[in-house]
């Protein structure tokens, strides 16, 4: 039980949960996209939200200032947060635009207000769960998109929703967050979503 909780961890990393919205965009949205281009978005999306974020902390790490990728400890959110929430500016500012991708482009926007409510909440020494944040808002956005393209995501959703569960369980389990904490970080990954998504449904 241990190791299939630790897994959940691991699965459902706040670090894949943006690039797991961007492609369930792309395989339910009923539009014509180039496979190229789809190629190249998922690509960068890659490499700023998944591969320079582990470049940095193994940085971090090297020099003292985080010690766990599941950053335990309030001090240590603070800088990766800052670092996270930059580099969502770089994916809105050049990977994905509104005119083009409007439901990905709130999507992420979405994303990048849930990591500064989350540095936000720092200041007050509460650690919402940055996994919880990541799985809530993948959640939303496919119920949103589901409604919006009228396509039956219905098993995905379930699924997702059992994920919720699942990332919850482990979390407590692992004394990793408290009940507030969790809910917090469900709360601050759905709200954006949910606002945002008066843009675009």
């Amino acid at each position: 039980m241990n190791f299939f909780l630790q897994s959940i961890s691991y699965i459902f990393h706040p670090l894949l949960m943006p690039l797991t919205g961007a492609i369930i965009y792309f395989i339910a949205a009923p539009r014509f996209i180039p496979i190229d281009i789809i190629k190249d978005k998922v690509f960068g999306l890659t490499v700023l939200t998944i591969l320079i974020p582990i470049v940095l902390f193994f940085f971090l790490k090297s020099i003292g200032t985080i010690t766990s990728i599941h950053l335990k400890q309030i001090k240590q959110r603070r800088i990766p947060l800052l670092l996270q929430a930059i580099l969502l500016v770089v994916v809105i500012k050049i990977i994905i635009d509104v005119y083009h991708y409007p439901e990905l482009y709130f999507f992420f926007l979405g994303v990048l207000f849930s990591s500064l409510s989350a540095i936000f909440m720092l200041l007050f020494n509460i650690k919402a769960s940055l996994h919880m944040i990541g799985i809530s808002a993948v959640t939303m956005f496919t119920i949103a998109i589901s409604i919006h393209f009228s396509v039956n995501l219905t098993l995905l959703i379930a699924g997702l929703m059992i994920c919720n569960g699942l990332v919850a369980t482990s979390r407590l389990h692992f004394k990793a967050h408290s009940n507030l904490e969790l809910i917090l970080g469900f709360l601050i990954g759905i709200i954006p979503q949910l606002t945002l998504v008066n843009f675009w449904l």
